[in-house]
C-alpha cells in the first residue's frame, strides 16, 4: 500500500479536506440511517397505527438511538392525535423526504471535496512529471523508449485517475456507511446480525482469489500500451519513410500483434474486475436470505423481538448495507490494477539523474581563459567510445572535431555541455572541473546548434527568444538578421507571429537551421557548440548558413564538430579522431601537409589545401 499512500500524499495539505469531508460524510450517513429508519413509521402508520403512538410522555434528552427514536414516535403520536391518521402519515412522509434530501445534499457537499482533493492530486502528479523528465539528463531519453514515456505520461496518469482516485470515496465514505448501518442492525437484532457477518470473511477471501492476479496482468497490459504508443509514434514521426518505401501493410502487422495482445490482456483484467461485484452481491444476497429465513424461524417461535415493519426496516438496513460492501469489492479490484500504473509514474519520479549537481557548487559568472580536456574518457556502457583525449581551446580561438562517422565527434560536444558526465578524466573552464559548477551557470555560457534543428510548435519569434524573458522585439529581429533569417520570416503570412508547426516542418532544413542560429545568436553565449550544423543542407542553405555561422563565430570561442571538411580550414587547429582517439592536432595547411587520415577525408571531399 505504499504507492497508494504516495499517490495520496499528492492531496496534501490534508487538512484542506478531510475535516470538512468527514463531517459531511458522518452527516450523509446518519440522515441515511434516519432514511431508511422512517420506512417503519410509515408502514407503521398505514397499517398499525397503534404502534407509533405507545410513546405519550416527552422523553429526557440523551445522546443516543432510543432518544431520537422515542422523540419521534412522541411527535408522531401527538401529530397522529391532533390531527389524525393522515396528518400523521403526512408528517412521516415529510420526515422521510426530509432525511433523504439532506442524505443527498450532504453526499454531494463531501463528493465536492473529493472532486477538489483528486483533481489537485493529478495537477501535481502531471507536474512533478514533467518537472522530472525535463531535468532527466539525455542518457535516461537514450535507454527507455519514448513511447513508455508518453504512456506513462497521459495512459498512466489516466489510469490512476479512474481507478485509484476516482475510488476515494468509496474507500473513505463507503466504511463509514457500512459501519452505521452495521451498527443500527446490531441495535435492532444483535442475534440476527450475529448470523450476517458470516458474509463479510466470505467475501473478502472470495474477492481476493479473483484479483489475486491483476497487478501481474496490469503491468503486462500497461508494458503493451507503451509499445503501441511508440508505434503511433513512429508512425506519425517516419510517415515519409513508410510511404516512401511501401511499407504500410509492415507497420500496421506489427501494430496489429500489439494490440491485439493488448486486447487479450485488457479483457482479461476487465473479466476479473466485473466478477468481484456480481460476487459480492451473490454472496451477500445469500446471506440475506439466510438472515430472512432466520428471521422468521424466530418470529414463529415468538423470539424475533420487532414488530413486522420493524423487521422491514432491518432488511431494508441490511440491503443498504450489501451496496457499499459491493462497491469496495469493486473498488478494490480496480485499485490493484491502478496501483500498476501508478508504479510506473513513480519509477519516472524516482529515475536518478546522472548529472548530479555538486553538493556546494561554484558560480561561473564569465568565461575569461581556456577551455581544457585533460585526459577525458567516456563509455555509454557497451564499450569506450572516447579514450585519453587530451587538448585545450583558448578563449576566442575555434577548435573544430573531425573524423570518420562513430568516432565520437558529438560525443565530445556532448561531454562539454554537460549532457554526459565523462567516465576517466576531467574537462575545465578556466582550470575548474565543469562538474564544480552550478549547472545552470554552465549552461549559461553555451550557445548549442545542433544538426538537427530542434524547434517547438509555436512562432518563429519564440522559437528564437526560447528560454529568454524580457526581451525587445527588436533584438529577436535583428539575431534574425545576423542568422540569414529575417527575410524569409518576413516574407511569411503573420511574419515573426507565424506559428512554424510541428518540430518546425513549414520550413525548409535550411530556414529551420537559420533560426537555431538566430536563436543562438540571441543569447549572446561567450561558447559556441556547432554539431554538424550544415551537415544536413543542400548547397545553397549551406552557404546561407554558413554564412550566418561565420558571423556568429567572430570574436567567440567555438567547438565545432565538422562533417564537410570545406567548412573549417580556417579553424585555428583541427582535432582529428578516430576510433574514440585523437589521432592528428593542427591547422588545416599542416595536416594536408602530413598526409594523415585528415588529408586523406579532404580528398574524399575534393577539399583543396
Amino acid at each position: 500500500m505504499s504507492t497508494f499512500r504516495r499517490i495520496l500524499s499528492y492531496a496534501r495539505p490534508y487538512g484542506r479536506y478531510w475535516p470538512g469531508y468527514l463531517l459531511l460524510s458522518i452527516l450523509s450517513v446518519v440522515f441515511g440511517i434516519a432514511n431508511y429508519a422512517l420506512i417503519g413509521p410509515v408502514l407503521g402508520v398505514l397499517f398499525e397505527p397503534s404502534t407509533v403512538t405507545t410513546v405519550t410522555v416527552r422523553p429526557e434528552f440523551s445522546l443516543s438511538v432510543k432518544y431520537f427514536e422515542q422523540m419521534f414516535q412522541y411527535l408522531l403520536g401527538a401529530t397522529i392525535a391532533e390531527s389524525g391518521v393522515m396528518r400523521g402519515l403526512l408528517f412521516v412522509s415529510l420526515a422521510l423526504i426530509a432525511a433523504s434530501f439532506l442524505s443527498n445534499l450532504c453526499r454531494y457537499l463531501s463528493q465536492r471535496i473529493l472532486v477538489s482533493m483528486k483533481t489537485r492530486m493529478m495537477m501535481n502528479i502531471r507536474r512533478d512529471l514533467f518537472v522530472k523528465i525535463s531535468s532527466l539528463n539525455v542518457g535516461y531519453f537514450s535507454d527507455k523508449r519514448k513511447g513508455d514515456i508518453l504512456s506513462s505520461i497521459s495512459n498512466d496518469v489516466n489510469e490512476v485517475q479512474n481507478t485509484v482516485a476516482s475510488s476515494f470515496h468509496i474507500i473513505f465514505r463507503e466504511p463509514l456507511l457500512v459501519i452505521g448501518f452495521m451498527a443500527m442492525l446490531f441495535y435492532m437484532s444483535p442475534r440476527l446480525t450475529l448470523v450476517s457477518l458470516v458474509a463479510i470473511p466470505l467475501s473478502a477471501l472470495v474477492i481476493s482469489r479473483i484479483t489475486h492476479n491483476l497487478r501481474r496482468e496490469a503491468t503486462i497490459t500497461q508494458t503493451l500500451m507503451g509499445q503501441i504508443t511508440s508505434r503511433f509514434e513512429e508512425t506519425i514521426s517516419g510517415s515519409r519513410i513508410i510511404k516512401a518505401f511501401n511499407a504500410e501493410k509492415y507497420v500496421e502487422q506489427q501494430f496489429w500483434k500489439d494490440n491485439i495482445r493488448h486486447k487479450q490482456v485488457s479483457q482479461a483484467i476487465a473479466n476479473r474486475q466485473e466478477l468481484a461485484s456480481p460476487t459480492s452481491e451473490f454472496l451477500g444476497i445469500t446471506v440475506a436470505v439466510m438472515v430472512l429465513f432466520y428471521g422468521g424461524w424466530l418470529n414463529l417461535r415468538g423470539q424475533l423481538g420487532m414488530s413486522w415493519p420493524a423487521f422491514v426496516v432491518y432488511i431494508g438496513f441490511y440491503w443498504r448495507v450489501l451496496e457499499p460492501t459491493k462497491a469496495i469489492a469493486a473498488a478494490y479490484a480496480s485499485i490493484r490494477k491502478g496501483l500498476v500504473s501508478g508504479n510506473r509514474i513513480f519509477a519516472i519520479l524516482d529515475a536518478e539523474n546522472g548529472i548530479k549537481e555538486d553538493e556546494n557548487p561554484l558560480p561561473l559568472e564569465s568565461f575569461n581563459d581556456r577551455i581544457e580536456f585533460d585526459n577525458v574518457s567516456f563509455d555509454y556502457g557497451d564499450g569506450a567510445v572516447l579514450k585519453h583525449i587530451s587538448f585545450t581551446i583558448p578563449k576566442g580561438k575555434t577548435v573544430a572535431v573531425v573524423g570518420p562517422s562513430g568516432a565520437g565527434k558529438s560525443t565530445l560536444a556532448d561531454l562539454l555541455a554537460r549532457f554526459w558526465d565523462v567516465t576517466e578524466g576531467s574537462i575545465r573552464i578556466d582550470g575548474v572541473d565543469i562538474r564544480r559548477y552550478r549547472i545552470g551557470d554552465l549552461m549559461r555560457q553555451f550557445g548549442v546548434v545542433t544538426q538537427e534543428a530542434i524547434l517547438f510548435n509555436d512562432t518563429v519569434y519564440n522559437n528564437i527568444s526560447f528560454g529568454m524573458d524580457g526581451l525587445d522585439e527588436s533584438a529577436v529581429v535583428a539575431a534574425a538578421k545576423v542568422a540569414n533569417a529575417d527575410e524569409f520570416i518576413s516574407a511569411m503570412p503573420q511574419g515573426y507571429r507565424t506559428n512554424i508547426g510541428d518540430r518546425g516542418q513549414r520550413l525548409s532544413g535550411g530556414q529551420r537551421q537559420r533560426i537555431s542560429i538566430a536563436r543562438a545568436v540571441l543569447k549572446n553565449p561567450p561558447v559556441l557548440i556547432l554539431d554538424e550544423a550544415t551537415s544536413a543542407l543542400d548547397t545553397e542553405s549551406e552557404r546561407l548558413v554558413q554564412d550566418a555561422l561565420t558571423r556568429l563565430m567572430q570574436n567567440r570561442t567555438s567547438l565545432v564538430i565538422a562533417h564537410r571538411l570545406s567548412t573549417i580550414q580556417h579553424a585555428d587547429e583541427i582535432i582529428v579522431l578516430q576510433d574514440g582517439e585523437i589521432v592528428e592536432k593542427g591547422t588545416h595547411k599542416d595536416l594536408m601537409s602530413a598526409g594523415g587520415l585528415y588529408s586523406h577525408l579532404c580528398s574524399l571531399q575534393s577539399v583543396s589545401l
